[in-house]
């Protein structure tokens, strides 16, 4: 019988489009639906489920990618979420960091981050930031993990990412600049190695533009014998990804990308089907 591994990334309050009063700080439109699939999935076809691997977006309010990082200038005016910042506006003075000693660190992470060419440092909204509502699952995957570990007698793993405020942590697997003196920081070989396994690994969560793409990218990379026959275990549950509003574009290059490398697309309900017979 195959078995089946559900990789669950950043299924979180702060970036699901819930109704008011709720109040998450950064939703994806489509995130509160996309983890009411993921959860029914779960709830249906949860005897087919050996594991359950769930990510969690950790932050401080103090981090380089939070506006409370940033000045806009020299006069001292607030950074905007969704700003994006280089090196070369920091050190023409567009943008300088509120603590001053804290420019050479923040120009190596800056000049190390565009070397690698995949992101430019985004000001997020402060989200996830951990203790808070925000930080934790959204309520029907909660409940639904929850009855899948009584049922099962075994308990999810849980992953967390991004609680170094010196560098960007998208993926689950590795920051984006990895600081030398901080191993969490580094490459988890360790999460590399259980969701490498024999059978199906399920991959849903938020956002398909950014944390989902940077994780499976991280993944299919260092995937110890990548080939299509291996990557064709994976499957990126489609209708329960969503991306952040302005990069559709991203996340469906991802898809594609992936797609060609021999990693599967389906819906939930395709799975389920797969799962129940």
């Amino acid at each position: 019988m195959t078995a089946f591994h559900l990789l669950l990334i950043d299924a979180q309050n702060d970036f699901c489009d819930l109704p008011a009063p709720a109040r998450p700080a950064l939703p994806v439109a489509g995130a509160d639906a996309d983890l009411h699939r993921v959860a029914a999935l779960v709830r249906e076809a949860g005897d087919a489920l050996d594991a359950i691997t769930l990510t969690l977006d950790s932050h401080h309010a103090y981090d380089v990618a939070h506006p409370g990082f940033w000045w806009a200038d020299t006069w001292g005016a607030e950074v905007i979420p969704f700003t994006q910042i280089t090196a070369a506006q920091v050190r023409a003075g567009q943008f300088q960091p509120r603590d001053p000693a804290a420019l050479p660190r923040t120009l190596a992470y800056l000049d190390a981050l565009e070397a690698q060419g995949r992101y430019t440092l985004m000001v997020w909204p402060v989200h996830c930031e951990v203790g808070t509502w925000g930080h934790q699952l959204h309520d029907a995957v909660r409940a639904a993990c929850a009855d899948w570990e009584l049922r099962r007698q075994r308990a999810s793993h849980v992953v967390f990412k991004g609680l170094n405020p010196w560098t960007e942590h998208y993926s689950a697997l590795q920051a984006e600049v990895p600081d030398p003196t901080d191993p969490e920081t580094g490459l988890n070989r360790a999460l590399i190695a259980r969701l490498d396994t024999p059978g199906r690994l399920l991959i849903a969560g938020e956002a398909g533009s950014h944390c989902v793409r940077a994780t499976v990218e991280h993944l299919v990379a260092h995937l110890p014998d990548p080939t299509s026959e291996r990557l064709s275990r994976l499957t990126l549950l489609t209708d329960a990804i969503s991306p952040v509003g302005g990069f559709e574009a991203q996340q469906a290059a991802f898809f594609e990308d992936m797609r060609q490398r021999g990693v599967r697309l389906a819906t939930c309900a395709e799975v389920i089907a797969e799962m129940k017979a």
